[in-house]
């Protein structure tokens, strides 16, 4: 059975093929979700130095997290509010403000400010990571639209691993862990320089001024109710799974299986070195596979790399079963946006996003950790991580029961199918 391909022609003024403005734009969300991926690993690689100044106890810190993450469900007012504003003014909102936040954090005076400043940031990190996949779907030509998500994903990704790799020297300079949010000036130097060259997308400017004031509610009174319902719940149960599988499979091998922080450390590095390039590869799989070919195996991978962390021993299994972690939690997400950006029209999109992703979809992502760290108490950290591969095997089974393929098709066809 051969690919999907759309019968339609793009829309007026829609090339087919990269252009020179494409190549701009691709290396513009490039670089703001590379540093958007960096600022979001930043908390997680300063912690011990911050609780050690500020005095802080392990479940303060808990607390902090939690409050930061918190930022992540209010990134929906700015999300939907591409749909009103256009993406072009959001993008340039939340890039220049979670720059402008993140540099304000090194200034933190007491943990209490440190936790506002940083859950503001983060409101304005996945604001521009939501709207960056909503320019992604409708500026890049149907045929390379997967490839183009999955490695702007890739980037986010990377970004991380650079955070990971240059904070250990940060922390070494006079200002400690404040260098670290120091240089988040460097985004808003970046986007002084190339945002005069940024557009409106086409598909928005053909938008109707009147579609762009509406109530946030109004998605529940259209036919795209449902299709938002079935994209949070994907996002939902995806993010019980992928939230967790890695974030605390460090305490696992440090507690179950007596590793050192040395043994840690270098099964991190190594399993996110390899993982990264079959990151940026994912988006070419699902470009090539369909969404749901190439979905399957990024899921089942991810879910068995889950699976290994959690019950596999010694060092070279447990790194292995780590890559393909690493390597799901991150592919997992080219597969959902391209899905939520694909399903819906250009005057909701933003909308949409903003319901599925940020505000239904993240309650997976806010509440789990809280779940999983009960669980693990009654159970250990084993049973109650490995187990939430399920969660994504559920996801990938409604992926193939719920959505309709959308490789290669316009989005005008895939959002008007049913």
């Amino acid at each position: 059975m051969g690919l999907p391909v759309s019968t339609d022609d793009a829309p007026p003024g829609m090339p087919q093929r990269f252009t020179a403005y494409h190549w701009k734009l691709f290396i513009f969300l490039s670089v703001a979700c590379l540093f958007e991926g960096y600022d979001f690993m930043a908390l997680t690689q300063i912690l011990p130095e911050l609780r050690t100044e500020m005095g802080v106890s392990r479940t303060g810190a808990g607390l902090l997290v939690g409050v930061v993450n918190a930022g992540t469900v209010v990134a929906y007012l700015l999300v939907r509010g591409a749909d009103r504003w256009g993406r072009k003014r959001v993008l340039t909102l939340t890039i220049t403000g979670y720059t402008i936040f993140t540099f304000l954090t090194a200034f933190s005076p007491n943990i209490y400010a440190f936790a506002i400043l940083q859950m503001i940031a983060r409101v304005f990190l996945i604001g521009e990571w939501a709207t960056s996949m909503v320019i992604a779907a409708e500026e890049f030509p149907a045929r390379n639209r997967g490839m183009v998500i999955g490695v702007l994903q890739a980037f986010t990704s990377f970004g991380a691993i650079v955070c990971a790799g240059v904070v250990p020297l940060l922390l070494k300079t006079a200002h400690s862990w404040r260098t670290v949010y120091f240089v988040g000036i460097i985004p808003l130097l970046i986007l002084a320089f190339a945002r005069r060259g940024l557009k409106e997308t086409k598909r928005f400017e053909q938008v109707d001024p009147n579609q762009r004031k509406r109530s946030m509610f109004q998605i529940w009174k259209t036919p795209y109710k449902k299709r938002m319902l079935q994209m949070s719940a994907i996002w939902f149960l995806t993010y019980i799974c992928s939230q967790n599988g890695v974030t605390f499979w460090k305490e696992f091998v440090v507690t179950d299986r007596g590793w050192t922080a040395d043994d840690v450390g270098k099964a991190i590095t190594l399993a996110a070195l390899v993982s990264m390039p079959l990151v940026f590869l994912a988006g070419v799989l699902v470009d090539v596979m369909g969404r749901r070919g190439g979905g399957a195996v990024i899921f089942i991978l991810g879910a068995g790399g889950i699976v290994g962390c959690y019950t596999l021993h010694g060092f070279w299994p447990l790194t292995v079963a780590l890559i393909f972690g690493i390597f799901g939690a991150s592919a997992v997400l080219p597969v959902l946006n391209a899905f939520t950006t694909e399903l819906f029209p250009t005057e909701f999109r933003g909308d949409a996003f903003a319901w599925s992703n940020n505000l239904l979809g993240r309650l997976g992502y806010v509440l789990s950790p809280f779940i999983v760290g009960a669980a693990a108490e009654k159970v250990g950290w084993g049973p109650a991580v490995g187990s939430t591969a399920v969660f994504q095997l559920l996801a990938l089974v409604l992926i193939f029961v719920m959505l309709p393929e959308t490789n290669r098709r316009e989005l005008e066809e895939t959002a008007a199918a049913e």
